[in-house]
């Protein structure tokens, strides 16, 4: 069976590109996926990955479609794989012509590699660029790093006295997760505040 996958990131965004694209595939089905902030679970792809069979291939406009990042595209990739079943990604090239199931498959899986590993350098040339900028600013003066949020001299009234009761509640000896709850900050704040206090 021909299964497709279409998926949006917000629910504002549309699906219709993706899924005329897959209908000209003559796909056999199609799940759709719009995921909002709430629920980033991906339940259709669960759906989809549950039910394949060896008989099956999934189809996806791009690869960017199947998952967020390489780990997670990789992730899913090996799930297809295991179930036996193809993955034709629209936009990459296709091996048509090669009657050679298992040939098919590899030179495929070579492509999907090549795919991953251009989008992973992308994403290091774009941190390294941020920064080479971060630098440029430290060195002419303009960089001043993120503000904490809960410090003695944070702009916010509340964030401050928020501070000062932790720091108080902890040399009385009260439990980190009381404090937590009482001030409605996580735990790991508390312990920001405990160390940055510390020195």
């Amino acid at each position: 069976m021909k299964i497709g996958y279409a998926r949006v990131s917000t629910v504002d965004q549309n699906l219709v590109r993706q899924i005329v694209r897959l209908k000209e595939e003559q796909v056999d089905l199609i799940y759709k996926e719009k995921l909002s902030g709430k629920d980033m679970e991906r339940p259709q792809l669960k759906r989809l990955l549950k039910r394949l069979t060896s008989e099956d291939e999934v189809y996806v406009v791009s690869l960017d479609r199947l998952g967020r990042n390489s780990d997670d595209i990789t992730r899913i990739i090996n799930q297809i794989t295991i179930k036996g079943a193809f993955l034709n990604v629209l936009d990459l090239p296709t091996f048509e012509g090669i009657k050679d199931h298992n040939l098919k498959r590899l030179l495929t899986n070579l492509i999907l590699e090549i795919k991953k590993y251009d989008a992973e350098q992308e994403r290091k040339m774009i941190r390294e660029r941020q920064r080479q900028g971060i630098e440029q600013a430290k060195l002419a003066g303009k960089y001043k790093g993120k503000r904490i949020q809960y410090s003695a001299d944070s702009p916010k009234k509340k964030n401050r006295e928020i501070y000062f009761k932790t720091i108080e509640m902890l040399k009385n000896g009260i439990p980190k997760t009381k404090i937590a709850n009482r001030l409605g900050i996580s735990k790991q704040t508390v312990y920001n505040i405990l160390r940055r206090d510390q020195g």
